[in-house]
């Protein structure tokens, strides 16, 4: 029984050396202090052998360090949803700073839905408003075109029938009679210009 002691210490023994000095693979960082926020972190990462080894500590630090240290002292958060800033006790928001930006994220979605349901009724209004605008230049151009075109005088021939003319007589008044029924008639036979039905 003494013997199978010994022997069971000795074997232990022997194993307990083996683990100790068989080298690990597992990196030694569980003795060195973790960093206290992403600037030591960072610094830290600059440390790093390889550029893809110095990216990927980096990628590492921004997923654990949200805060950035301020020069008067504590942290600032940067929310780029908002984009603007919020002032942190440490480096990692606390819940109740949480819920403080995630308060003033919801306050600023609603004022940018505001903005936009403004902006899109302001677009409806002048939407509406610009086939206004089409006929008021149109008029405009009738106008400047009606100021450029000359008005008809009557021929000479006319004005020589006019003026040998005896008022009363059948042959003078005949012309006149018979410009006023054609006016007239193109008064009553105009037809209005077709329009156009609104869809609903």
């Amino acid at each position: 029984m003494i013997g199978s002691r010994s022997s069971i210490a000795f074997a232990v023994t022997a194993i307990g050396a083996c683990v100790v000095l068989t080298p690990s693979r597992a990196p030694a960082q569980w003795w060195r202090a973790a960093p206290a926020d992403f600037e030591e972190c960072a610094d830290q990462a600059e440390k790093a052998k390889s550029k893809e080894d110095k990216t990927a500590a980096l990628a590492e630090c921004n997923a654990k360090y949200a805060g950035r240290r301020k020069v008067g002292g504590g942290y600032t958060y940067y929310d780029f949803m908002q984009d603007r800033t919020f002032d942190l006790a440490g480096p990692n928001p606390t819940p109740e700073e949480q819920k403080k930006i995630d308060e003033q994220y919801t306050a600023y979605l609603e004022k940018e839905r505001r903005n936009t349901i403004a902006a899109a009724f302001t677009a409806k209004q002048q939407q509406s408003q610009q086939p206004r605008q089409p006929q008021q230049l149109q008029q405009v151009a009738l106008k400047t075109e009606t100021e450029k075109v000359p008005v008809p005088v009557a021929s000479p021939l006319k004005r020589m029938r006019a003026a040998n003319c005896v008022k009363g007589s059948f042959s003078c008044d005949w012309p006149r009679l018979s410009e006023g029924i054609n006016d007239l008639k193109k008064l009553f036979n105009s037809s209005p210009a077709p329009t156009k039905a609104k869809r609903s």
